[in-house]
């Protein structure tokens, strides 16, 4: 290190004045949160991509829905197998009001259902995104703010020296880019993650209506079979009598 203010950067960090450390501790606050949410997402998403390709699996190969209510309930993060079990207990309330043969009634119902399911996992997807925009779009002017306040310092001490040399200027405009760069450090991340986590909800919004569609599909036909079986019976019983 070479005198006071060196390569060093924490050197400078320490001997920054009161105004630049201020703004410094802001932008740790914002890189922190930034980086806490960070985390938080990529353990979320890791355990909602593999909760979901084992719910898929077992609802397209197990054709009994109880069962697979019943196999799915444990499945905690899985937006799409929570959606499954918004849907089948709406089911079960719709056909004890409507009855098996009101089909137009327990699939509207059903739908109404799902997309209110869809837009609440929307939400609890999409905390803590707002967060990181705002450290993208706001960190960086903060950072600017420090440095244009080093800046004036300098110049000001500039003035109180009377001396305009490299040696009088540099350190002072050294220390007041830390907080550009700082901004800079704590923005970069915090866009970064934005975009990667809104293209991967994204796909998991697009993975919920495609679920919705194949579910609500798959309960028409089931309904439609129950009310065949039925006309079924109704025939057999007049031909009995």
């Amino acid at each position: 290190m070479q005198g006071l203010f060196g390569s060093d950067v924490i050197e400078m960090v320490l001997n920054a004045g009161t105004m630049a450390k201020s703004v410094l501790i802001v932008l740790l606050i914002f890189s922190v949160i930034s980086w806490a949410i960070i985390f938080m997402k990529l353990r979320i998403l890791s355990k909602i991509k593999a909760e979901t390709e084992e719910f898929l699996y077992l609802f397209w190969e197990e054709k009994d829905l109880k069962k697979v209510y019943s196999m799915c309930k444990e499945m905690e993060y899985s937006p799409v197998a929570w959606l499954f079990r918004e849907g089948y207990e709406e089911l079960r309330r719709s056909r004890k009001a409507y009855g098996e043969i009101s089909r137009y009634s327990i699939i509207e119902e059903l739908e109404r259902t799902l997309k209110k399911a869809i837009i609440e996992q929307s939400r609890q997807l999409e905390y803590g995104l707002g967060f990181l925009a705002t450290t993208g779009n706001t960190t960086p002017f903060i950072g600017l703010f420090g440095t244009v306040w080093g800046i004036m310092e300098a110049f000001r001490g500039i003035g109180l020296k009377g001396s305009a040399s490299l040696a009088v200027v540099a350190p002072g405009i050294s220390e007041a880019l830390i907080t550009t760069a700082a901004g800079l450090a704590a923005a970069i991340p915090a866009v970064i993650a934005f975009n990667y986590f809104n293209n991967k909800i994204s796909d998991i919004k697009g993975d919920m209506e495609t679920f919705m569609s194949d579910f609500l599909n798959t309960i028409e036909r089931y309904l439609l079979k129950k009310a065949s079986q039925k006309e079924e019976e109704k025939r057999e019983k007049r031909n009995e009598q």
